[in-house]
């Protein structure tokens, strides 16, 4: 039975008011203030209540404080046990909850209800729900410019071992023996003994993690061998094939081995592939079939993450403005940063979040991706991959049309011939007697023709070549330097959270924590950000002591101001209108 609580109307006495002024002002100004004034109204509950009936079944746990808890949970990096304990006894998640009473129904949780919120969020993919919303509301709360926006992955490692490829096939087999001996016991005698005994023991399993260096080739054949003698066993019993463990094998397989067919009467012969060959999406660990390798991070999983920025010189404006982070896609390590940059633009358009202009490194920038962005309205800045040859002219140093077609070469001389093809790809041929006189000939890409001398292109290359001549320019540098501070993004979420080392396993569960934890990042950042737009007992004082004019910088700050202090100063608040070229409203007060 669904247990909602109405969050919204205010209490007819202060149930925190018994804890003084100076430990309300904590409460108040901590993560738990923010979130109880602007994140505990965002939570999708209604997405959440649709798996619970109205009047049938005891009554849930509450429903905004049990989705509360687990953003909590994230915040502060919590086991379970630990997790419990603070939903008991802690007065900042009570407060931030909006949890007053004191009976066991309101400020107690079990651990098995804990697993169950969890697992249904997890399930339903609701944690995509719950970024969502909790970061539109503090983009409307704090009124993000979310025009200047960067994107760059931060790798995560779930809670897996690191596995040889002689881990992987022996851990695969007898994964694959345990489960096939407790869902089908008379197929499983079936095995052979001796292979039996070579995997299924833990103490025998043990052993592959002792084979010496030089023995390493032979015991690889010798498992790749068993796996395969496995395989054709069964690939005829449904039972057996319907079996996630026996995937896995044929997953094996295909990864790292190379099957050689029979002929003339010859058996089938399985060969283990070079290194260099296994790709870097096969499988790292039967336990975590999600997870892929990444030859510059590792094994596990990445994080793409989008934010806001603020790119103002002034360091006070910067500590007044909210980094958000808009956009968290989890994905196998395997796959390349150039397939993330549109599905991000395309995440935060749908929630009215989109960026004008994106930070990102040179596996985002791809050719491909910068055209779709712009058709979308968006700049990508971002350098162009590999690195140009200095000796060597490029396209950008032609003269070329508004269209891109090259109407002079860096001399200045006109082609004689243009041509142009339906593929975009173009050509231009240039008079032989001015460019065997070229002072710039040994450096120039136009090739010595029958007649005349040719320069080939398309229009892909001169973009990139613009783009790469664009790197140079003290505009491009001024932009771009921002992009690394995502990089501190990432660090501050590894401290504050540990996202980079997760105690789960499976793309679901590691993207339910990266999820959680970034909003855990964005909560505790708008609390910095509403603390340093807050009023001081400075600026009070000082107001106090007879100023006739004040400066705020959001107008909500002022309309609170005039209200807690206007009557209690005797003053009047007369003006609130934005100061000329300032990023700040002005406060005109007359006595």
């Amino acid at each position: 039975m669904i247990h909602i609580r109405d969050h919204q109307t205010g209490y007819l006495f202060d149930p925190w008011g018994y804890l003084g002024p100076k430990r309300k002002k904590l409460l108040s100004e901590s993560w738990a203030g923010l979130f109880r004034e602007e994140i505990l109204f965002a939570l999708p509950v209604n997405k959440f209540a649709s798996f619970f009936t109205e009047d049938f079944g005891r009554p849930t746990k509450e429903l905004y404080a049990a989705l509360g808890s687990l953003i909590i949970q994230q915040m502060h990096d919590l086991t379970d046990e630990e997790t419990v304990s603070h939903f008991s006894f802690n007065i900042q998640w009570h407060y931030a909850l909006d949890i007053p009473g004191e009976s066991d129904a309101s400020k107690y949780l079990s651990l098995k209800t804990l697993w169950k919120l969890r697992n249904l969020v997890m399930r339903e993919k609701l944690d995509v729900e719950l970024f969502n919303q909790t970061t539109e509301a503090l983009a409307r709360a704090f009124k993000v410019d979310t025009t200047k926006q960067r994107i760059d992955s931060v790798h995560i490692r779930s809670n897996m071992r690191r596995l040889g490829r002689i881990g992987i096939f022996s851990q695969s087999i007898h994964t694959f023996l345990v489960n096939l001996k407790r869902r089908h016991p008379d197929v499983f005698e079936t095995i052979d003994k001796e292979l039996v005994n070579r995997y299924l023991s833990e103490k025998a399993l043990s052993c592959f993690s002792l084979v010496k260096p030089t023995e390493s080739g032979k015991t690889l054949e010798g498992v790749a061998r068993d796996l395969f003698a496995l395989v054709r066993l069964f690939e005829k019993n449904d039972d057996v094939q319907s079996l996630h463990s026996y995937n896995t094998l044929l997953r094996v397989l295909k990864d790292q081995c190379r099957v050689t067919e029979a002929k003339d009467n010859q058996t089938e012969a399985v060969e283990v592939i070079p290194p260099k060959e296994v790709p870097s999406d096969s499988l790292q660990n039967p336990s975590d079939p999600g997870a892929g390798y990444s030859g510059h991070k590792g094994q596990g999983y990445q994080a793409q993450v989008m934010e806001t920025y603020c790119d103002s010189k002034d360091e006070s404006l910067r500590a007044k403005t909210l980094n958000l982070i808009t956009h968290v896609e989890v994905e196998s390590a395997s796959i390349g940063d150039v397939h993330a940059l549109i599905p991000a633009l395309e995440s935060t358009r749908e929630r009215d979040l989109a960026p004008v202009e994106v930070l990102a490194d040179s596996l985002y920038g791809s050719d491909d991706n910068c055209e779709r962005a712009r058709k979308m309205g968006v700049d990508v800045i971002s350098p162009t991959m590999g690195t140009p040859n200095e000796k060597t002219l490029s396209l950008a140093d032609f003269q070329q049309s508004a269209k891109g077609i090259i109407t002079a070469c860096p001399q200045g001389h006109t082609p004689v011939r243009v041509t142009a093809s339906k593929k975009q790809k173009h050509g231009v041929a240039f008079a032989s007697e001015h460019c065997n006189l070229c002072p710039l000939r040994g450096q120039c890409p136009v090739r010595t023709g029958k007649n005349d001398n040719y320069l080939y292109y398309d229009i892909k290359a001169i973009r990139i070549a613009k783009r790469r001549a664009m790197e140079y320019s003290p505009e491009f540098k001024d932009k771009y330097r921002w992009r690394s501070g995502i990089e501190a993004t990432f660090s501050a979420m590894d401290k504050t959270t540990g996202v980079k080392r997760l105690k789960v396993r499976g793309l679901s569960a590691v993207s339910y924590f990266a999820r959680l934890k970034a909003i855990a990042v964005n909560i505790f950042r708008a609390t910095s950000v509403r603390n340093a737009l807050t009023p001081t007992s400075k600026t009070l004082a000082t107001v106090k002591s007879g100023l006739v004019s004040a400066k705020f910088y959001v107008l909500d700050t002022i309309y609170v101001f005039k209200e807690q202090f206007g009557e209690t100063l005797g003053l009047l608040a007369t003006i609130f209108t934005p100061a000329k070229n300032e990023p700040h409203y002005e406060l005109k007060i007359a006595a």
